[in-house]
């Protein structure tokens, strides 16, 4: 799935949690962390604007390093210890990478109808422990659209409630005029 559609899915996991804005954001990019390991494709790209033959680091690291129970545990603890209720956040944060790597699991195929991608849950330690489901709908399928959809208008219902949303992580200042439009949308005064 889309760190987009990562990021909504964690962020409603911790706010259903009821956790606070610091540990609520915490727990939230605990969620999309798993995708750092992306990043790989900005190698892709440089051979690329270089001229160099590719070597295609993307489909060959990405979800090797971070998407597994070494990188699920170093992150959880990472959390846990810049957070206000550290046991929480670590049980939290370890809960939201697993949903992270079951989405992956569910909806990570690639354009083609084989074009599979696994989870190695102990890599990149070893890769004896490695999972993969021959039903996984592409990237770009309706199902994972459906479901961006769905957990952003979850978010909202949230936003609107509790006075915060997703915003928030990149700016406390553009969150309030945000919730507050949708508080206006929706009818809602105060809260």
């Amino acid at each position: 799935m889309s760190p987009v559609t990562h990021l909504l899915a964690s962020w409603t996991a911790a706010d259903l949690m009821g956790f606070e804005k610091r540990d609520l954001a915490l727990v939230s990019w605990c969620g999309v962390m798993p995708d750092i390991d992306g990043l790989v494709v900005l190698g892709d790209a440089a051979r690329a604007l270089l001229g160099l033959p590719p070597e295609f680091y993307y489909g060959r690291f990405h979800h090797m390093f971070c998407h597994g129970l070494p990188a699920a545990l170093a992150l959880s603890v990472l959390a846990a210890c810049l957070a206000t209720r550290r046991l929480r956040v670590g049980v939290a944060a370890l809960l939201v990478i697993h949903l992270h790597l079951l989405c992956d699991l569910a909806g990570s195929r690639g354009p083609g109808s084989d074009d599979f991608w696994p989870i190695a849950y102990l890599a990149p330690i070893s890769e004896r422990l490695t999972f993969l489901w021959h039903g996984q709908w592409p990237l770009a399928g309706w199902q994972n659209l459906a479901i961006t959809v769905a957990l952003l208008a979850v978010v909202i219902v949230l936003a609107v409630r509790r006075g915060v949303s997703p915003v928030s992580l990149f700016s406390g200042r553009a969150d309030a005029p945000v919730v507050a439009a949708l508080r206006r949308h929706f009818g809602v005064t105060g809260a």
